[in-house]
């Protein structure tokens, strides 16, 4: 029988994950049945996600169990099919977990258009971060020509995404990155009206010097002392899309100070409009739209990305632990190190 490569989560981990937390193994591949697809991975994508279904906490989705696969989405090959949607040959998008190998039922299997584009873009620009900065911005965030907005973790694919958004949208885009590198890309390659670097002593006052008629709308990535600068910059009826809290998600539970009061004070007196959300939510009514319209887009260039690519299975851990401290540029892809 065919053998597969996998990484399953060894135990859950208290504050930041380790190497420990991770075990690889490997395992005979089933025959695919009636209704099945056998799969070979090209590229897993590695999102900050994947950090809360390490932990056991209630939310939107249940926990990855101790001894279950990582769960992930990746780029496949068919190899084989006992489904009629599929083919030997067929590049799609599934949700396999971290691993080279799979057979998986085809309702989680999808095709997709990247229009020309590279098929790590399925992933990355025209899939899951893509479109949860296209709908937090099209349902919630809102822009209008001569708004400014904000969005923290500028040089990812979600970030990366909003501000381009807004550029689209005729409102100043102004991006929140970690270090010069980071920032010369926001400005120079993505064009955003402006950059401001988070790990400056001079945070607060250099975003407020960015944002002169205070910010619209600041679409969420981050949390924690981001935070703390851009709330005092929020104008009356501004809008906050909450799709991460990164800062917060390796936390031991204690807050570096209380943020609610604050928060609860600004929500009131400026009419703010603050909307968590998970982007399946909007996959129904608005993934159709956001492949038409985004996907020339990409294609054509006027829509820039960034990927970061390791390479091997074995690199997984690793990078998904230096993700979640900023370590990665641009969307963080693992190519498996056997693809032709």
């Amino acid at each position: 029988m065919p053998i597969a490569r996998r990484v399953v989560l060894a135990s859950r981990p208290q504050g930041a994950p380790t190497l420990e937390n991770f075990r690889f193994e490997e395992v005979e591949l089933s025959e695919a049945q009636q209704g099945e697809v056998t799969l070979r991975v090209l590229y897993l994508s590695l999102d900050p996600y994947m950090r809360g279904r390490m932990s056991d906490a209630k939310s939107y989705a249940a926990p990855t169990p101790v001894g279950g696969v990582m769960e992930g989405e990746t780029v496949c090959e068919v190899i084989r099919s006992r489904h009629p949607d599929f083919a030997p040959g067929d590049k799609v998008r599934a949700r396999t977990g971290w691993c080279t190998d799979a057979v998986v039922k085809a309702d989680i299997v999808h095709h997709f258009d990247t229009h020309g584009a590279p098929i790590t873009t399925a992933v990355g620009v025209l899939g899951m971060p893509g479109f949860t900065a296209y709908s937090g911005m099209k349902v919630i965030g809102q822009p209008k020509d001569g708004e400014t907005v904000v969005v923290a973790a500028a040089s990812g694919p979600v970030g990366s995404m909003v501000g381009q958004i807004a550029k689209l949208a005729g409102a100043r885009a102004v991006g929140i990155a970690g270090g010069k590198k980071k920032s010369d890309f926001v400005r120079e390659e993505l064009g955003f009206d402006a950059v401001v670097d988070h790990r400056s002593k001079d945070f607060a006052s250099d975003l407020e010097a960015a944002c002169p008629k205070g910010i619209d709308v600041y679409f969420e990535n981050v949390g924690g002392h981001v935070w703390d600068a851009v709330l005092p910059l929020l104008n009356q009826f501004a809008r906050v899309p909450v799709c991460g809290l990164v800062a917060q998600y390796s936390g031991s539970g204690a807050a570096e100070h209380d943020r609610l009061p604050a928060t609860m004070s600004a929500i009131l007196r400026r009419s703010l409009r603050i909307r968590g959300f998970i982007q399946s939510e909007f996959v129904k009514d608005h993934y159709g739209a956001f492949e038409k319209e985004i996907g020339p887009l990409v294609a054509s260039g006027r829509i820039r990305y960034k990927e970061d690519v390791v390479d091997g299975l074995e690199r997984a851990p690793d990078a998904f632990i230096g993700m979640l401290t900023g370590k990665n540029f641009g969307k963080l892809l693992v190519r498996m190190a056997d693809i032709d």
